[in-house]
């Protein structure tokens, strides 16, 4: 298919022109250090809500994981229910006043800044910005790596000067206009995905002869289930991978819980919240987060799923086979084959936002927590405007290189290993010091490293889809993995947590068991 390169040049010009104006407004309003890094603390209700789902759902969401759905079928749509419900619902209205209330007492600027100022300690502010800095690079390549494998499928462009572009556009308002630019593109860019996404479920559903026709296709395909995945676990694309099984295990402990649970504990996502003017504003925001995520995944997961159906009925193979065996082919293959040229420059053009808005905020959450809370905190100063840009653009040329070492299919798997780190090393510690009245810096410091260290550990020594390519395994143990299955298949999120939770459960008991000990002995004594 030829999409009309003028008709793309020009809807892409005007999305473009748009987008750095919006920039512009947010440059305009940046006074400071503060206002680049929390955009003023008195953002609207329906920004912040644009924002956050614009920033969550990405290009990892819509290729990458659209692709998923393909492989393993509808499965994958609980995975929306847990972003709705924890993503949204837990996340604004639990963990977001709270998080708002605190960050604005103690006037945090980032995630590690709060962390840093709740447990009063240097060490919770380094090893967080430490573990931003170095994980946060692989799903912000992800990203960069779903929008360029669709603009490489649709217009021959070469691959890694797409990636060079996504990066360049984007660096552009983030680096000049901090967070409000990056919020109120975002926003922009949220209206665009959900736009583009209604097109292309109202789109598939009617070229497959409607909704009933479609999914009742997709079902009676279940007899095309090759032997390799009926062993994996796969029963077909409209129901669950056989409980307990290989496949079952992957997309219920990887996908749904690694990325419905890791949310909780994304700092990009978390700082949306500590620019908040009031908590009324949170409340308002959770009907337009909660919908927006309806649509945005939800409709990926859905149309995955079905492009089985045209690449069968048109070629005579599944999905993923059509697509060379690339999940993350998938939904640029399916978008150029089936779709009209048209909606092929509206679908680009909703995947450039849907990118652009997650790249915008993982650029600004990379550079921040290196400038503010290693490098200002080293020094023990707080960083200027112009180191904190400087320190931005660096991070950006990281991600940049690691997207050209990543391998195929890599989408959805970097997306779930980084929500999956993150909520193993954050997020009982920031459960803790969000909820309890004294808490404890020790066992937050513990529970950090014990998370941390497991969930490395596990993913180089025992999940086989990481452990085989790194090598660490084979190199020091002589096997891919250490564990048998079906270990090689259990996420390091389901070990990770846990133990994470009990470190600091355990350490904060005996500090309590101790300090009432002591009190004891003091009454006594007096």
């Amino acid at each position: 298919m030829a999409v009309d390169l003028w008709i793309f040049a020009l809807c892409t010009a005007v999305y473009l022109a748009i987008v750095l104006f919006l920039g512009y407004l947010g440059w305009k309003q940046t006074k400071g250090t503060e206002d680049y890094m929390l955009a003023g603390r008195k953002v609207h209700p329906a920004l912040i809500a644009l924002s956050y789902a614009a920033t969550f759902i990405s290009t990892s969401a819509i290729v990458g994981f659209g692709g998923v759905a393909a492989n393993m079928g509808m499965g994958i749509i609980w995975l929306v229910g847990f972003n709705i419900f924890f993503g949204i619902l837990i996340a604004f209205v639990v963990y977001g006043k709270k998080t708002r209330e605190i960050g604005q007492r103690l006037k945090a600027v980032t995630f590690p800044d709060l962390m840093g100022k709740i447990f009063n300690s240097a060490f919770m502010q380094y090893a967080c910005g430490l573990v931003i800095v170095l994980g946060m690079p692989l799903y912000t390549s992800a990203v960069m790596i779903g929008g360029a494998r669709f603009v490489e499928t649709t217009f021959a462009m070469d691959y890694n000067l797409a990636l060079i572009l996504f990066a360049a556009i984007t660096a552009i308002y983030v680096v000049v206009g901090g967070l409000l630019a990056v919020i109120y593109t975002d926003s922009f860019q949220a209206i665009i995905m959900l736009v583009g996404m209604t097109f292309l479920l109202v789109f598939t559903y009617v070229s497959m002869g409607g909704i009933t026709n479609a999914h009742e296709t997709l079902t009676n395909m279940a007899s095309l289930v090759s032997d390799a995945a009926r062993s994996q676990g796969m029963t077909g694309w409209t129901s669950m991978p056989a409980f307990g099984s290989p496949m079952w295990l992957t997309l219920v402990t990887t996908i749904i819980m690694g990325v419905g649970i890791g949310v909780l504990a994304q700092p990009q996502l978390i700082v949306r919240f500590m620019t908040a003017k009031d908590n009324k504003s949170l409340n308002r925001a959770v009907a337009i987060g909660g919908f927006a995520i309806l649509m945005l995944p939800g409709v990926a997961y859905t149309v995955g799923a079905l492009t089985n159906v045209y690449f069968y009925q048109e070629m005579g193979k599944l999905a993923v086979a059509a697509a060379g065996g690339n999940t993350d082919s998938v939904f640029p293959l399916y978008i150029n084959m089936a779709l009209p040229d048209w909606f092929v420059v509206i679908f680009l053009l909703t995947l450039l936002a849907a990118a652009m808005s997650t790249l915008s905020a993982l650029f600004h959450a990379m550079g921040t927590a290196a400038v503010n809370d290693i490098w200002g905190r080293l020094r023990n100063k707080k960083p200027s405007l112009v180191e904190t840009k400087t320190f931005v653009i660096l991070m950006i040329i990281v991600s940049v290189a690691l997207a050209y070492i990543m391998p195929g299919s890599i989408i959805a798997r970097a997306t779930a290993m980084f929500m999956g780190l993150c909520a193993a090393a954050f997020l009982p510690a920031f459960t803790h010091a969000i909820f309890s009245k004294k808490p404890s810096a020790n066992a937050a410091k513990v529970s950090l490293v014990v998370g941390a260290v497991t969930w490395f550990l596990w993913t180089a020594f025992v999940h086989i889809k990481e452990s085989e390519p790194l090598g660490l395994s084979m190199l020091f143990f002589g096997q891919k993995a250490i564990l048998p299955m079906p270990w090689q298949v259990v996420d390091p999120i389901i070990i990770a947590l846990p133990l994470s939770a009990i470190a600091l459960i355990v350490v904060w008991a005996i500090e309590h068991m101790t300090a009432s000990k002591d009190e004891e002995t003091i009454k006594k004594a007096v």
